[in-house]
């Protein structure tokens, strides 16, 4: 855990000293701060947040606390420096930008997890786990379907709540097995993070580069079979791992509850209204989301009337539940996960802040200048596999390098993948490390990775070669 925090400082560092002193073209309107106490006290207060989260798991600290703190600090001292240099405003201009856009992001994820959160309580995915229990699959056959149910369910859902639940099917019929379940649960890692790389739906990273109008909602499917060839490698390779013994024969059936189909119906509606409004009305998505959260309160309160009529059989009493909780939408969006929302809200203020004082300028002249765009976006996916790939891609889209569609899709696809390379890259490792604790490792993983490292890089060169016409001109 610790490594990836010197790695995180060791490259802040490295590009501080080996970009130019002077990092701005002529004209830019941005003081550069780098060298400032201002600058350096940032850049400390966000390394210093960093490593409290990475140790989120030994420290039992929430990831949100440090970084809303550092995002706070940091405004301060750039509120602080700017006011002397008669730039005040310029500072309120910038930290309302980077609300907005947080703002956009929290609507729409929001909503979103909503949405999970009610077809979870009517058990669509406790029924789907069921259905593979039951079937009496061999532990390969096992280990190919959670991987493919993996790889699609996570494009609309997220990896987190993919990687949950297909963890459960591997450690319910694997149990102690480790030569089933460990090359499973990476399996499941690769596949949910593949999964989320082609649509704007499927991770954050791919959500902001669509949010911010860089590309438009199909040109990520452009991504679809690099995504899977990153998935399919190394998953070959692993398969052959895997005992060809039956699966355990525990089964326990599970009826979906009432209005589960049309819960998900409805939320494929959603998605259709968010598409709609960027690329049709011009407007945010995530304001198609909320009209779509207004599609669930209306059914819900449907659903809600309908279940006390048949509970009590006949009508509400004076508190309109009967005694019974029913259908609550607010009970659904009080279960979205706060603690990631407000990760987030740290993570974009706290970025921000760096390119307020000069920072990301100067990583941007290293990169996307000295190393150029193509060997700077494959260096973003394998960091990361260390740092969690949302500050990353923030940090790119701040940057904002004139960069080809291409390329955009790239970085969208290696800073999507790469969390796959280590079992701390991204939230359905560590979620599966604390599933299957002892089990699934970090060192079990890392046995794994030169498997995973083939499927990164091969899913790089078929992005080269089957999409070199992107490469041509900007988006």
């Amino acid at each position: 855990m610790a490594s990836a925090f010197f790695a995180t400082v060791s490259l802040l560092t490295f590009l501080l000293v080996a970009a130019p002193a002077n990092a701005y073209e002529a004209g830019a309107t941005l003081p550069d701060l780098t060298g400032s106490p201002f600058g350096f006290a940032g850049l400390v207060l966000f390394a210093g947040a960093y490593l409290l989260v990475i140790l989120e798991e030994k420290l039992h600290l929430r990831k949100s606390k440090p970084v809303i703190v550092a995002a706070g600090l940091i405004w301060i001292l750039i509120a602080i420096a700017y006011r002397p240099l008669g730039q005040a405003e310029l500072a309120h201009r910038a930290i309302l930008a980077n609300l907005t856009e947080y703002g956009e992001l929290f609507l729409f994820l929001l909503s979103a997890m909503t949405y999970i959160n009610a077809m979870e309580e009517r058990n669509v995915f406790q029924a789907l786990r069921s259905w593979l229990m039951c079937r009496g699959f061999s532990l390969r056959a096992v280990f190919w379907l959670t991987g493919l149910l993996s790889f699609f369910i996570s494009a609309v859902a997220d990896n987190l709540t993919t990687a949950l639940l297909m963890g459960t099917v591997v450690l319910t019929v694997g149990g102690r097995n480790r030569k089933f379940v460990v090359p499973a649960c990476i399996n499941i890692v690769v596949a949910a993070n593949a999964g989320g790389a082609f649509c704007p739906f499927g991770d954050i990273t791919t959500l902001m580069v669509w949010q911010r109008g860089v590309l438009h909602f199909f040109q990520f499917f452009h991504l679809f079979l690099p995504s899977l060839v990153n998935w399919l490698l190394p998953a070959i390779f692993m398969s052959l791992a895997i005992p060809k013994d039956r699966a355990g024969s525990a089964c326990e059936v599970v009826a979906m509850k009432l209005g589960a189909r049309r819960i998900m119906a409805l939320f494929l509606l959603t998605i259709a209204t968010a598409v709609g409004f960027h690329n049709f009305l011009e407007l945010p998505p995530a304001v198609g989301m909320m009209l779509g959260l207004g599609y669930l309160s209306f059914f819900g309160y449907y659903l809600k009337r309908k279940e006390n009529r048949d509970y009590a059989g006949g009508p509400l009493d004076e508190t309109g539940t009967n005694g019974r909780p029913g259908f609550d939408l607010f009970r659904k969006i009080a279960r979205a996960e706060w603690d990631t929302l407000l990760f987030f809200y740290g993570v974009i203020l706290c970025v921000g802040g760096l390119g307020q004082l000069g920072y990301l300028a100067l990583a941007s002249n290293f990169l996307y200048q000295d190393l150029g765009p193509t060997a700077a976006n494959i260096l973003i996916g394998l960091l990361s596999a260390i740092v969690d790939n949302i500050p990353v891609m923030y940090a790119v889209l701040t940057m904002q390098p004139p960069m080809s569609e291409g390329q955009w899709l790239l970085v969208t696809l290696t800073a999507g993948v790469g969390g796959s390379l280590l079992s701390i890259g991204s939230a359905a490792g560590v979620a599966l490390m604390g599933s299957g604790r002892g089990v699934y490792t970090f060192s079990s993983h890392l046995r794994w990775t030169w498997a995973v490292a083939l499927g990164y890089a091969a899913a790089i060169l078929m992005h080269l070669m089957l999409n070199a016409s992107l490469f041509n001109h900007l988006p």
